[in-house]
């Protein structure tokens, strides 16, 4: 305990000062004059636009370009074709139709109409509902029954 100083004072609640920042001439001739510590940084970007500035965002883009993804395959016409055939010789309308597959008449239109990403999932609904092939080859012929051995 006897490195102890009685004398020294500890403040509680004080908050350090923190830097000041400021724009005005005045100001900063006015720390210098009391001797504070002055420090002045200039902002390079200051009212500019950076990222306008030369022709790096274009070679950029143009790398995008280049290496962009192809998008995915859509379903083939003769896929389109051989659902609505086998769902008029049934004689359903698209909604009964994509109400029996448990999905939305839009779904069951895109496919028809070749707008639609194949989905294996929805291609075996249809297949099974409509008993036609649908993937593979041989697409649009009758499916026979299960194979009895």
């Amino acid at each position: 305990m006897s490195n102890t100083d009685w004398d020294a004072k500890v403040v509680i609640g004080q908050k350090a000062k923190a830097p000041k920042v400021t724009r005005k001439e005045t100001d900063l001739n006015g720390a210098r004059r009391v001797g504070a510590v002055v420090g002045t940084d200039k902002k390079v970007t200051a009212g500019t636009n950076k990222a306008h500035q030369g022709t790096d965002h274009q070679r950029i883009a143009k790398l995008d370009r280049e290496n962009e993804v192809a998008p995915p395959p859509k379903v083939p016409p003769s896929v389109g074709k051989a659902i609505q055939q086998a769902r008029m010789d049934k004689q359903l309308s698209q909604k009964d139709c994509a109400q029996k597959i448990n999905e939305k008449p839009s779904v069951l239109q895109d496919y028809e109409s070749g707008r639609a990403i194949p989905n294996p999932q929805i291609l075996a609904k249809l297949e099974r509902v409509l008993g036609v092939k649908l993937r593979g080859a041989d697409i649009g012929k009758k499916l026979e029954g299960p194979k009895k051995s």
